[in-house]
């Protein structure tokens, strides 16, 4: 089987100016010439093999960050986009949107940012929505999809921030109680910490820090960390948030509470304490839950952020969705790309999740592109801690690519090599190319459609 080029032009020039050098200094260091590297920075040639060693033996760099891991994002993002009937007939072949992603990002970006422009005003338009119209958010993005974005991109791993953590909580690299260094800290800053039965989670008030005994330990530990992250990571949050030049003081805040959120969750599973013990027990959620004291929402959102450099885990998908089927949370560091608006395949496992309350399901799935996962689902509920508290039911999917699976304890009885054993899935019914689903609830945007009155099979048209 041939190998498969490996073009990473826009990488290349990323890396050298963060290095500050010039293009001379850095073909030099790499050992090669000028025009080579000026050929491999326009994607003219592939990045060769004697090159990714150089890169590194000499910088360091984890080539594994030479993959398309953010390019395939942006290409599964333009596909969708290019699917709007306002493109009509103009969807380009997968090799151009590939060649824009890896080579023009901030160009691809731009577009995206566009479309999405045009979409929030013609939903306005076509609502007739006044009120929504004299709000003045003309066509930026909401600040929730604002700062969605801003960790989509990042590979929903932040370094600085992540480290941070784990200096708090591990600073020798052993797992102990987090608890103990988050009171010192509380208490460095003059701040007493009491709990009590109240309906707010956490509430800071003068110098008090109150914490609901209504809600589990895992999220009471975690709400003492996102305020010990508040208080004590001040700076390194406002400059992580200086960095990201939201458009507006409400994007800005939001991400505030996502990064100190960010922060409480990595403290609480430190990185390598957590990348080891994820290894040890193959990664079985219920063993890292109970020896960490976190819960299987926890761990689940924190495997799909292992992306350290140099030292990556599984790279996992991670969702959670509410029982109408919309997203609510949703990361992935593999192939598989959620749709950026509207809900899931109905074909997924994590649906089927709310059916079997307390049980893992299991499911081998394959997508339209040919991809294989293995994915878990599991329903959570988040209990409100007295009779007339609601009740919030949620479903978290978690998953991998199917090459993976020797690594996970939820495939060991599971025949991955059986070809019939994957269901058929898709992202969402408007950009999925699959003709023959039961399960669909509307037309394939990009593809043309046959209606014959005096026909009718699983659907009342035919996909072109």
């Amino acid at each position: 089987m041939a190998t498969q080029k490996l073009y990473a032009g826009a990488k290349l020039r990323e890396t050298r100016a963060r290095l500050g050098l010039t293009q001379k200094a850095f073909a030099t260091k790499l050992g090669v010439s000028l025009p080579y590297l000026n050929q491999m920075e326009n994607n003219h040639r592939p990045v060769s093999a004697a090159v990714v060693l150089a890169l590194a033996g000499e910088f360091g760099l984890d080539v594994t960050e030479l993959s398309a891991g953010d390019a395939e994002r942006l290409v599964s993002d333009m596909r969708e986009a290019l699917a709007d009937p306002v493109f009509a007939d103009t969807m380009p072949p997968l090799a151009d949107l590939r060649l824009a992603a890896s080579n023009a990002p901030v160009l691809a970006r731009a577009f995206l940012e566009l479309h999405r422009a045009y979409r929030q005003n013609h939903e306005r338009l076509a609502s007739l929505d006044e009120a929504l119209g004299r709000e003045g958010g003309g066509s930026r993005a909401s600040p929730w999809e604002e700062v969605r974005d801003f960790f989509h991109y990042c590979d929903n791993y932040l370094d600085a921030v992540d480290r941070a953590a784990e200096r708090f909580a591990s600073p020798d690299g052993t797992l102990t109680d987090v608890s103990k260094p988050a009171r010192a800290a509380l208490s460095a800053q003059g701040i007493t910490l009491r709990l009590s039965d109240t309906e707010e989670v956490r509430s800071l008030a003068g110098k008090v820090l109150t914490l609901s005994t209504r809600t589990s330990g895992p999220t009471q530990r975690f709400q003492l960390l996102h305020q010990v992250a508040l208080l004590t990571q001040r700076d390194l949050i406002e400059a992580t948030l200086d960095l990201a030049r939201f458009q507006s003081e409400a994007a800005r805040s939001i991400a505030k509470i996502g990064l100190a959120n960010y922060f409480a969750g990595a403290a609480m599973l430190p990185y390598r304490a957590f990348l080891a013990a994820a290894q040890e027990t193959r990664h079985d959620l219920e063993r890292l839950a109970d020896r960490f004291g976190a819960s299987i929402e926890q761990v689940a959102h924190r495997l799909s952020t292992l992306q350290r450099p140099g030292m990556k885990g599984i790279p996992f998908f991670f969702v959670r969705v509410d029982q109408a089927g919309t997203i609510t949370k949703r990361h992935s560091a593999t192939r598989l790309q959620f749709a950026r608006f509207g809900g899931a395949c109905p074909l997924w496992n994590v649906h089927q999740a709310f059916e079997t309350p307390g049980r893992f399901l299991r499911q081998l799935a394959e997508t339209p592109d040919g991809v294989r996962y293995l994915s878990l689902a599991r329903d959570i509920s988040k209990p409100g801690g007295s009779f007339q508290a609601p009740v919030r039911r949620y479903a978290i999917g978690l998953g991998c690519e199917v090459s993976h699976a020797r690594d996970l304890v939820y495939a060991d009885d599971l025949d991955v090599t059986n070809a019939r054993a994957f269901e058929a899935i898709g992202i969402s019914c408007r950009i999925c190319d699959r003709t023959e689903c039961h399960q669909r609830s509307v037309p394939p945007l990009e593809r043309k459609l046959r209606v014959d009155p005096n026909r009718r099979g699983l659907l009342p048209y035919e996909i072109g």
